[in-house]
């Protein structure tokens, strides 16, 4: 039976959570009934996934091979058809660049000579495929956060060419520092605008030849210690082809002191043209000084694999529900007291990868709604979301036509919550979508407890955001049943102090699977309604990624 809802109240109250967003009415959300969901499957596929004959799943390594094997024979069984034109795979051909042999970051100008200390001081790669990586007496320009938003009628670049040169940007975007969600960039939550990704590839964008970012820990949401472990030693990236998109020269971080020091010497202040920056009257300005570097790099390249399968949809087989998570985790690590070296990745993310099994299973059980259902497994998510940005780049099914989809990725395993943690909420019309599967369940929902730090773009999911699609991205509760929020926060700080990314992330036998049954059955709610809907929600008004999704359903001769 299919129902229209007006979630007008519950929509609302959920978009004020986060992002001020508004516009979810008149969604047609259809009544869907629960799914016949398998415990035993989760737990059987999270078991064998995260033994140690997978080497911890490591892309281009055995472990790979076996897990694209699991995969490929439990999504036919489950009744799906190969979602590759024929085949369960796509390929995704990768580069991974290793810099070395770095010189210092010199500065110069008048009477100014600085030289940064690799790693201590400053970190740098290269996106580009190049034996040798050399910025020579490249101008630095300030440009305040680096952000070029039209539709927020804000352009940090506005007045100033900086073809060849270097900018400076700080990090996160101008209101962060807002108590609550109201400003030009979303108040305290984090927009994409903030994250480095984007202030690296505005500058490509812009012509510069290098862009430094200035680190400082509470906007960033990490300490040094982070960004650099994370930008020393090998960064994958997918191949490019023979039409890479705009690319610097160098990209990078530098400690907030150093850049305090590189200001002074350009006779600014630091701190007055941090508060310049937040303005809509900021104006990017040269800094009189040049930065020069060098460091050769080390290249391999290889294939990895994405998993795809399709429950062909009944009477539109041409629209398409996206279902994410990622089968890689980080191989072989730094090992625990004890010796172990293997990062089995059992929550992180064999749990997300069994979910898509365990999903397939009950849509095939239910059979066919009246869209299609896609399950993508896709690879790299611990090198930089590379698998799911290698799809949404090259999609099997058009994007236009993709109607939207859910990312799941790392469930939480210590029974049952009252509600989940929505990352990015009053994003979307999926909302909506998504508020009728939690009042079926009786369940509530909590916003991102931090969204200045900008979840919403670090997991899979926003590679398919980036390309417009709209998608959801939902955690475990926090509120448990047995012990309340104080008993959610320090299962949370449990894992990720004793296990995330570490030898210690294995399957437990112990686990009570209640609350990730619950949350999979939400999953399948959402899945379900979206397929049997007639709507195509959008991005809300005053969303980054709506004229990206506009664009592309104007382009479109079906679809959205």
């Amino acid at each position: 039976m299919i129902r229209t809802a007006i979630l007008g109240l519950s929509a609302l109250a959920l978009a004020a959570c986060d992002s001020g967003g508004t516009g979810m009415d008149g969604m047609d959300i259809p009544e869907v009934t629960a799914g016949e969901l398998s415990e035993d499957t989760m737990k059987d596929i999270t078991r064998t996934l995260s033994s140690d004959e997978f080497e911890g799943r490591m892309p281009g390594t055995e472990g790979e091979t076996k897990t694209v094997a699991l995969l490929t024979e439990r999504f036919e069984a489950a009744g799906l058809e190969p979602g590759n034109n024929g085949s369960w795979v796509q390929e995704v051909p990768l580069v991974e660049i290793t810099g070395k042999d770095y010189a210092p970051l010199t500065i110069k100008g008048e009477g100014v000579d600085m030289a940064l200390t690799p790693s201590t001081d400053w970190v740098g790669v290269t996106y580009r495929e190049d034996a040798e990586t050399a910025l020579t007496d490249s101008e630095l320009v300030f440009v305040g956060y680096g952000i070029n938003a039209p539709e927020r009628d804000w352009n940090d670049y506005e007045g100033v060419d900086v073809k060849g040169k270097t900018v400076v940007i700080l990090v996160n975007d101008p209101d962060w520092q807002n108590e609550d969600l109201e400003g030009p960039f979303n108040g305290r939550a984090m927009t994409y605008y903030g994250r480095w990704t984007y202030k690296y590839e505005e500058a490509a964008k812009q012509g510069a030849a290098g862009a430094i970012i200035v680190h400082d820990t509470e906007p960033a949401s990490y300490g040094w210690n982070v960004v650099e472990s994370s930008w020393s030693g090998p960064q994958a990236y997918p191949a490019r082809g023979d039409n890479p998109p705009a690319m610097t020269t160098m990209n990078g971080w530098v400690q907030k002191e150093k850049a305090r020091e590189i200001l002074k010497a350009a006779g600014q202040d630091l701190d007055a043209l941090m508060a310049s920056a937040k303005t809509e009257d900021f104006k990017a300005m040269e800094l009189g000084l040049t930065a020069s570097t060098s460091f050769k790099n080390d290249m391999r390249t290889f294939k990895s694999q994405n998993v795809i399968g399709v429950l062909p949809g009944s009477e539109r087989p041409d629209e398409y529900v996206m279902h994410t998570a990622h089968w890689d985790h980080l191989g072989r690590c730094t090992p625990a007291p004890d010796g172990d070296d293997i990062c089995n990745g059992a929550v992180d993310n064999a749990t997300g990868t069994a979910a898509l099994v365990a999903l397939a299973e009950a849509h095939g059980k239910a059979g066919a709604p009246k869209r299609s259902l896609v399950f993508l497994a896709v690879t790299a998510e611990e090198s930089g979301l590379l698998g799911a940005y290698y799809y949404a780049s090259n999609p099997v099914f058009p994007l236009a036509q993709t109607v939207g989809g859910i990312n799941m990725d790392a469930f939480q395993v210590a029974g049952p919550a009252k509600d989940v943690t929505v990352v990015g909420p009053g994003k979307s019309e999926l909302d909506a979508f998504m508020m009728g599967a939690l009042e079926a369940d009786g369940r509530t929902m909590t916003p991102n407890p931090n969204p200045e730090a900008g979840y919403y773009y670090r997991s899979d999911h926003f590679a398919f955001a980036k390309q417009g699609v709209p998608m959801l991205y939902i955690n475990g509760g926090q509120d448990l049943v047995d012990g309340g929020r104080d008993a959610g926060a320090a299962v949370a700080k449990d894992y990720r102090d004793n296990r995330y990314h570490g030898p210690k992330d294995e399957f437990n036998e112990e686990w009570d699977w209640s609350g990730v049954m619950g949350d999979l059955q939400l999953y399948y709610r959402i899945g379900r309604m979206l397929a049997e809907s007639a709507s195509w929600p959008n991005w809300n008004e005053g969303d980054e990624f709506k004229a990206t999704r506009d664009e592309s359903c104007a382009a479109a001769d079906g679809g959205c």
